[in-house]
């Protein structure tokens, strides 16, 4: 990928024209930064989303959705 110049504005602000994005900032020891895009999650999350019990039971429901059990609230949003 070739540089891009940017100008900043008025503020001192420079869009990257992503909005409402998240972004992992790092300051480089030569003073450049790198930006790269993020998705935040909490602690609960990761732990949970990396327990590998959870994660073999999201693989088989991805498989076999037919065997996914709603609750009746979420069933009679689902059939209207």
């Amino acid at each position: 990928m070739s540089p891009t110049f940017v100008s900043t504005d008025t503020r001192g602000r420079v869009s990257i024209g992503r909005p409402n994005r998240d972004y992992r900032f790092t300051e480089q020891s030569d003073g450049s930064i790198l930006l790269e895009p993020a998705i935040v999650v909490s602690e609960l999350e990761r732990k949970f989303l990396s327990d590998v019990e959870v994660q073999a039971q999201i693989a088989y429901y991805e498989k076999h959705p037919e065997q996914l059990v709603f609750s009746e609230r979420r069933r009679a949003r689902r059939n209207g």
